[in-house]
């Protein structure tokens, strides 16, 4: 079990560092709507929910808030819109929700500093199993205060992704954490509003 549990992490590494390679190699999307996280941005079809906004995706499967720290010089150069979501890794691996607020507040500064008119979207960090519900509400609740403090738009996905026991919902997933098409598109519901605020039509 242990091997089978390091070669998950050497192969997560892997992919994680190949994905990152090749933003190093291509230009940084200027004038683009960015969509910036971690596996469950990667996971979304961008440029097929949102064709007319040329979405560029820059998530990274298995990315922390530090990651995307790291990361800023590929991904933010004067875009057109930011959708960020970010956290659900830190908590998973058990940093407390104080010090998740904590450096959410500090990416969002760094990326203010990058992109200070551009609309920035901070998503609330979603519901996984019910075992981590009241941390991840203790981080929706500095979320809402670090987006107020950027001028971002605080968009909240629990009332429609969490169940009654505060859980991702069932028909939204298959492994708790991830999501499932209709988890997609039951997001893109709740992003819909403020993609239109952008003046694209779809």
């Amino acid at each position: 079990m242990l091997i089978y549990r390091l070669g998950r992490r050497y192969l997560l590494r892997t992919s994680i560092a190949m994905r990152a390679s090749q933003f190093a190699q291509l230009p940084v999307p200027t004038g683009r709507v960015v969509f910036f996280g971690d596996s469950i941005t990667e996971g979304g079809l961008w440029d097929e929910w949102f064709p007319q906004l040329r979405p560029v995706n820059r998530g990274i499967g298995g990315n922390t808030i530090d990651d995307l720290r790291g990361r800023l010089d590929t991904a933010i150069d004067a875009p057109a819109a930011i959708f960020l979501l970010i956290g659900t890794n830190d908590l998973g691996l058990g940093r407390p929700p104080g010090q998740v607020g904590d450096n959410l507040r500090e990416l969002v500064a760094e990326i203010r500093e990058r992109a200070p008119h551009a609309p920035l979207h901070v998503q609330s960090v979603m519901p996984r199993k019910a075992k981590f519900a009241d941390r991840i509400r203790e981080v929706n609740s500095a979320a809402w205060e670090i987006a107020a403090e950027a001028d971002a738009a605080y968009v909240d996905l629990w009332p429609t992704l969490a169940d009654a026991n505060g859980a991702l919902r069932p028909e939204f997933t298959r492994d708790g954490l991830h999501l499932s098409g209709a988890g997609y598109a039951a997001w893109i519901e709740v992003l819909r509003p403020h993609a239109d605020a952008l003046g694209v039509e779809h």
